[in-house]
């Protein structure tokens, strides 16, 4: 988007026109010992193109490495249509949709972009979409005790193998307006949440059972059972889940006999780079008949009174979102730009794609398992299926060696023993439909160096 700064006339004039001499004293509220005088440090100005050079100097030394890196977000192939179009100015620029009348472009967008995830998810209805995946997850907390009306304890199961970002941002989100989140183990053969875990509640009043799937590991849990032990115990089932994979494998609201409750996730892998960290955008959808406990907005399609489609937004107005402690939420705006690009990718690659791409993600994590389980000092850590990521053992610390794969040019992984000490020399690893044999060839070469075999004394 182009950028005019204003001159020194435009800034004249504005200030003519609110009734002040100069701009300092718009901040004449701010005593003046609160005032920074100067800021240390701050290299002088540059012109276009010296900061160019000085940009594409910084970008070459970040280097192109090969990453294997997952854990949440994921490296895939995002077709060069989708942000031709998502950039396109009347998208690029285009805020929540407050006045219909004059935003039935974005609101048939954000309606897509629900219906597709809608139907992805297996799920009734689907809001405008929220920050990302973490705080769709507290959302979806805070969601399930307003749904649960029967439930008095704001008891959530939480399972240690839901991703440790969104465990810790649901409790920063929650646990002060009083849910009492309680964590399950995972089986240590498996790597996954046993039903049998959950014979221990029997009879008590939970509110929420919360499962990812694929879980933070990998692996795939047993939703079905999971599902219905929470119905059979009066709670609400809450779904994290992986939206390329629902390609393959069975979508929340198909889990057990009545399907889950809430399902959420981080939108990410649908045609958005990884950027750093975001911005990203998380999803939201749930059956419809909690519709009037979801967070965010939500747009609908209608007729006017001629008979012609329109959309707006509905069910819920903009004040029920600032009325701080009586609101529904304070999440209360959609990640538009984001929502865009995923709808447009959606779009792009239909259901066929999207298969063709979740397969393929598969199939290059089993051929990366297999590899670099042949390394001497390397086996996976837990049997059974998973999907595009899973764990490594190591038969020693794993920083040294992602230290020593870095200076290969290769990202090799998550060290886990900061979030699962219990494990040991834990490595999580990820290959998506971008990695070659080739590339995983020389993850394994580059690893078989970086643990040479103990010398027999």
């Amino acid at each position: 988007m182009a950028f005019i700064p204003h001159t020194p006339a435009d800034v004249e004039a504005m200030l003519a026109a609110i009734g002040v001499r100069s701009i300092e004293e718009l901040f004449a509220e701010i005593p003046a010992e609160l005032r920074v005088k100067s800021l240390a440090g701050v290299p002088e100005a540059l012109n276009e193109m010296q900061i160019g050079r000085l940009m594409t100097e910084r970008a070459r030394a970040d280097g192109a490495p090969l990453s294997f890196l997952g854990a949440g977000a994921y490296e895939h192939h995002i077709p060069a249509a989708v942000w031709a179009i998502t950039t396109r100015g009347e998208f690029y620029s285009a805020y929540t949709p407050y006045q219909a009348e004059a935003n039935q472009g974005t609101l048939q967008t954000i309606y897509e972009f629900q219906s597709m995830i809608a139907r992805l998810t297996g799920m009734e209805v689907a809001n405008a979409s929220m920050y990302d995946g973490a705080s769709a997850t507290a959302e979806a907390a805070l969601m399930a005790v307003r749904a649960n009306r029967k439930s008095k304890s704001l008891r959530l199961l939480v399972p240690t193998t839901l991703h440790p970002h969104y465990r810790k941002v649901a409790v920063t989100t929650a646990a002060n307006q009083g849910l009492k989140f309680e964590e399950l183990p995972y089986c240590a053969a498996a790597g996954v949440t046993l039903p049998d875990a959950l014979d221990r509640y029997a009879g008590q009043d939970i509110t929420a059972l919360m499962v990812q799937q694929p879980n933070f590991f990998g692996c795939l849990e047993d939703v079905d059972a999971l599902t219905d032990w929470a119905h059979a115990h009066g709670a609400l089932l809450v779904a994290v889940v992986n939206p390329t994979s629902l390609a393959l494998l069975k979508p929340p609201g198909e889990w057990g006999e009545q399907g889950a409750d809430i399902a959420v996730g981080e939108g990410q892998p649908l045609g958005v780079p990884l950027c750093s960290g975001g911005p990203y955008l998380g999803f939201m959808t749930s059956r419809m008949e909690h519709v009037r406990q979801m967070p965010g907005r939500i747009a609908g399609r209608t007729l006017d009174v001629a008979g012609r489609p329109g959309f707006t937004l509905t069910l819920q107005a903009r004040e029920q979102h600032i009325r701080r402690a009586r609101a529904t939420s304070n999440i209360c705006t959609n990640q538009g730009l984001l929502m865009t690009a995923a709808t447009v990718y959606l779009a792009l690659m239909g259901p066929e794609g999207l298969t063709r791409t979740a397969a393929a993600s598969h199939a290059r994590a089993r051929e990366l398992v297999g590899a670099l389980s042949r390394v001497p000092g390397v086996r996976p850590a837990f049997g059974g299926a998973f999907f595009h990521e899973a764990v490594l053992q190591l038969d020693r610390p794993v920083a040294p060696v992602l230290k020593s794969l870095a200076a290969r040019g290769i990202l090799g992984g998550l060290d886990l023993s900061g979030y699962y000490p219990e494990l040991g020399h834990a490595l999580l690893v990820c290959a998506t439909e971008t990695k070659t044999s080739a590339d995983i060839e020389r993850y394994r070469n580059a690893l078989s160096e970086a643990l040479p075999p103990a010398r027999a004394a």
